[in-house]
């Protein structure tokens, strides 16, 4: 099911984010796809404050995961730009990552274009293009959860 939403600013993309944490939950993978700048990250930090976690939600491009808590709840937010191969995945823990979830929380990957092999079948996909300056369209494809109508 895909749904479609439009913001107007960075405070409206982190706004839905926030909305939508509630349909989020432990075991869930969400692979973002969008050029750099596109707010792929604003899109996180809103679902961290919606999921009421603790820390300051940055890029996690130079170190390639960043873990935000909560009570009972993880988000391990990775950034894949920099990953060229299946040794490189490895060395980020990745995989351990995924085997945990069920019991701790979920992922964010940013540039999930660089792991599409990698990822579980239930993937949540987040795609986010710039239709303007500050204008987003984000479309969410996952399961039923997601089969309403966007903003």
């Amino acid at each position: 099911m895909a749904v479609v939403y439009k913001t107007q600013s960075v405070e409206e993309t982190e706004a839905l984010a926030e909305r939508l944490a509630s349909l989020f939950r432990k075991g869930d993978v969400l692979a973002f796809r969008g050029g750099m700048g596109v707010g792929k990250t604003a899109f996180v930090r809103g679902l961290a404050r919606g999921l009421d976690l603790v820390g300051e939600v940055a890029s996690p491009t130079f170190s390639l995961v960043n873990e935000y808590h909560g009570v009972n709840f993880v988000l391990y937010h990775f950034d894949m730009y920099r990953i060229t191969g299946m040794e490189d995945l490895y060395s980020t823990g990745f995989f351990d990552y995924l085997d945990t979830l069920p019991e701790t929380g979920m992922l964010a990957i940013e540039w999930s274009e660089e792991i599409d092999g990698c990822l579980p079948d239930n993937t949540t996909y987040i795609s986010i293009v710039a239709t303007g300056e500050e204008c987003r369209q984000i479309q969410i494809d996952g399961d039923e959860r997601f089969d309403h109508t966007g903003d």
